[in-house]
């Protein structure tokens, strides 16, 4: 298994929290909840039992008919499964508990009975078809599984620069051009492959990049049955699959109705919500109204969405009935792509700050005697103030919404950034930065 910080944070429930709740691992599909679920049970638990509800034995599944009576519950979930549980010692995983709402409906009796703790893990977790007939239990102690992010994909690359890269960080000097192109280069590749294990481990085997290409699309696909699933209309997976070309038009917020080709329905409005729900997208909501309390007027019917991984990102934006052209990729990493891709670098900041612990945010405003209006990507609150970050991917040279948001809201800026490919400086008050070195910033702004 790869090394995850989820893993810490599991670590962090079994020593504060895992007599009163159990964790709920909660992401998108295919992004290794399972897999740590087990590796930290295997570790930390002297027996464990693993329950798969999307592919659990006839006589296992029998077990759940009846936990009226725990006593016998637990009796006949070892004798089915022939593993032994030790009170205080074992743990039980309920894998793909969102297909077996009655089951988590019983946390709360299971939690209660403190014989044993309890991991979850789930997708898809609070859609409404799934949870509408049960008490939602309290006893839940939420954990967020992002996709694999930067410094997750250098370990499982055994590439040891990540610290370095951050001591280079705090110097506030230039990198020098050279080593910064290197740099550039290294993210560009986790641009291209992204945070899915699945994807991790076949660029860590060596597989070029159409193979690599191949098991994002799988992933791809994978959620489209699932959207199929949820809304056979078709309009759940136009919804998902619209995202690089919204991003791509520039426009100020997304757009169901672009996506779907009709006007939107209150019904397009419940199966948006679904896709939230999901977790494969990121939602950042415009503000209004700029101040240290973003979400205060964060406007709920304004907002832009990414995609939770920049690897599936890359092979969404590029998604075509023919065979992959690697070209694509030999271009990406040398920086020779024929396109403006700032929306790509827009993708993966959106993703780095959000696996931050950060929500989204950003802010757009009617340029004066102008139909064109300013727009900052991201907005972080810091210090009791704003810090404006705009994201480009290589022209840097255009800086006048940044410039024109520091002006109107003087007293409000903490600091403002760049985000680009270039390297480290600074014009007046504004922050150049490479965007490798976005996760440090945010450190150092949360410190």
């Amino acid at each position: 298994m790869f090394k995850r910080k989820v893993y810490n944070a599991l670590t962090e429930w079994k020593e504060k929290y895992s007599k009163k709740y159990a964790a709920m691992l909660e992401g998108a599909r295919r992004v290794g909840k399972s897999t740590v679920a087990e590796e930290f049970a295997k570790n930390n638990f002297r027996s464990y039992i693993k329950v798969d509800f999307a592919n659990v034995q006839k006589d296992v599944l029998e077990v759940f008919d009846d936990i009226a009576s725990l006593d016998l519950f637990f009796l006949r979930l070892q004798t089915a499964t022939g593993i032994t549980l030790y009170p205080g010692e074992s743990a039980i995983i309920f894998d793909e508990i969102q297909r077996a709402p009655l089951v988590r409906q019983a946390i709360k009796y299971l939690v209660a009975d403190g014989r044993y703790s309890y991991i979850e893990t789930g997708s898809l977790i609070s859609i409404r078809k799934n949870v509408k007939d049960i008490v939602i239990p309290s006893e839940e102690h939420f954990i967020q599984v992002y996709p694999m992010d930067y410094e997750e994909f250098l370990w499982a690359t055994e590439n040891d620069t990540y610290d370095v890269l951050r001591q280079l960080y705090k110097t506030g000097k230039p990198v020098g051009e050279k080593l910064n192109r290197k740099l550039m280069r290294d993210f560009r590749i986790y641009m291209a492959v992204g945070g899915m294990p699945q994807a991790v481990e076949a660029y860590v085997n060596g597989e070029n990049f159409e193979a690599i290409d191949s098991v994002k699309r799988g992933i791809l696909k994978l959620y489209d049955e699932d959207f199929y699933k949820i809304d056979n209309s078709g309009r759940l997976s136009k919804m998902f699959n619209s995202i690089p070309n919204q991003l791509a038009a520039n426009k100020k917020r997304y757009v169901i109705s672009s996506a779907t080709g009709k006007r939107t329905t209150n019904k397009d409005k419940e199966i948006f919500s679904e896709l939230l729900d999901s977790k494969t997208v990121l939602i950042s909501h415009n503000v209004t109204d700029p101040s240290v309390s973003l979400s205060a007027t964060a406007d709920e019917e304004s907002y832009k969405l990414y995609l939770s991984d920049i690897g599936l990102f890359t092979s969404l934006l590029f998604n075509s009935a023919d065979k992959l052209n690697t070209k694509i990729y030999s271009k990406l990493l040398s920086d020779k792509l024929d396109v403006n891709l700032g929306y790509m670098y827009e993708n993966v900041a959106a993703q780095i700050i959000a696996s931050s612990g950060n929500r989204l945010f950003y802010h757009t405003w009617k340029k004066d005697d102008d139909v064109h209006h300013y727009e900052i990507d991201f907005l972080i609150a810091s210090n009791a103030k704003l810090v404006p970050m705009e994201i480009k991917s290589s022209n840097v040279n255009t800086q006048k919404s940044i410039s024109a948001f520091s002006v109107k809201y003087s007293k409000k800026v903490y600091r403002q950034y760049l985000f680009s490919q270039k390297d480290v400086g600074h014009k007046e008050q504004l922050i150049y930065k490479p965007i490798y070195m976005l996760p440090f910033v945010l450190e150092e702004l949360s410190e």
